[in-house]
C-alpha cells in the first residue's frame, strides 16, 4: 500500500510528528541511516514525516542527505510527498504569511551542496535513465488536490510560483536576490530543490508547499518582527493545517514525469 509523506522545515520541530501521534523509526539505505516519523496507530494508509534539518534542529541545509532523504521515501513507498519550507519573497505581489503552492523551480546547477550531481543514478545500475518533465518537477494532480481542500487558505496567483534553490548556509546578497528577480523567481530558500528532483528520479509525484516570512528584495520594507522565530512561529502556523489534512486525507496520484531506459 502506499503511503503520504512530508519533508518539514525549520519552522517546525517535532509538533506535527507529536499532533499526529509519531513515533522516530530509522531506515537504512544505501546513502546511510535516515530517520523518519511514522503513525503509530492503525489508519487507512501509513504515514511518513521527514525533519530535514533533524530532530532536534541541528543540520544545516549543506549538511543534509539528501539522498539518503530520497531513498528511504522510496522504501517506505510514498506515493505523494509534499515538501514544505519557509521561504524569501523576491516577487512584491506575493503576500507574506499566506501558503502558496509551487509550480516550477529554478536550479541554476544541478549540484547537490557538496558539489556533486543531483542524482540518484551516481553509479551505472539497470535502475538509472534521464528523468523526463513532462508535466514539471511538481505534480500538478497532487496540488490540484491540496489547493481543491484548501482553496480558502492557500494564495494562487495567476502565474503560479516560480521556486529559487538559493544554497546556504550563507544569506544571499542583494545581488544575488535582485539577479533571480530579474530571471522570474519569485521565492526561495537554502533546500527544497534537491528534494524536488530526487524524489522525482525516484518516481515519486511532489508537491511544494511554502509561505513567505520575509521579502528578499532591495528596497521591498519587511513588516516589524521581534526576530526571525517570530517570523518562522507565524510561518508554521500558516501551513501547519494543512499538512496535517494532507497526512490524515491526501491521496497518492499517478507520477507525471517518466525515467527514460536505454
Amino acid at each position: 500500500m502506499e503511503s503520504i509523506g512530508v519533508i518539514l522545515g525549520s519552522a517546525f520541530s517535532e509538533s506535527i510528528p507529536k499532533k499526529l501521534d509519531m513515533q522516530q523509526i530509522t531506515i537504512d539505505t544505501q546513502w546511510g541511516k535516515q530517520p523518519l516519523f511514522a503513525s503509530k496507530s492503525e489508519c487507512s494508509q501509513n504515514i511518513y514525516a521527514l525533519l530535514r534539518h533533524g530532530s532536534p534542529h541541528h543540520l544545516l541545509p549543506n549538511q543534509i542527505n539528501y539522498r539518503a532523504e530520497a531513498a528511504a521515501l522510496k522504501t517506505v513507498d510514498c506515493g505523494a510527498l509534499l515538501v514544505n519550507s519557509s521561504v524569501g519573497v523576491l516577487d512584491p505581489d506575493l503576500p507574506l504569511f499566506k501558503p502558496l503552492l509551487l509550480t516550477d523551480q529554478l536550479m541554476q546547477e544541478n549540484r547537490l551542496p557538496n558539489g556533486s550531481t543531483c542524482t540518484m543514478f551516481v553509479e551505472p545500475s539497470e535502475e538509472q535513465g534521464h528523468l523526463v518533465l513532462n508535466e514539471g518537477l511538481f505534480s500538478k494532480k497532487l496540488s490540484k488536490q491540496i489547493f481543491e481542500r484548501h482553496w480558502e487558505t492557500i494564495y494562487k496567483p495567476q502565474q503560479g510560483v516560480v521556486f529559487v534553490y538559493a544554497g546556504g548556509p550563507r544569506g544571499k546578497t542583494a545581488a544575488e536576490n535582485r539577479m533571480w528577480a530579474q530571471l522570474g523567481g519569485q521565492v526561495n530558500s537554502m533546500t527544497v530543490a534537491p528534494e524536488v528532483v530526487l524524489a522525482n528520479e525516484m518516481e515519486i509525484p511532489v508537491a511544494g508547499l511554502v509561505v513567505g516570512h520575509k521579502y528578499s528584495v532591495p528596497g521591498i520594507e519587511n513588516p516589524p518582527e521581534s526576530d526571525i522565530q517570530d517570523s518562522l512561529d507565524k510561518a508554521r502556523k500558516a501551513t501547519e493545517e494543512i499538512l496535517i489534512d494532507f497526512l490524515q486525507h491526501g491521496q497518492p496520484v499517478q507520477f507525471g514525469n517518466h525515467i527514460y531506459r536505454f
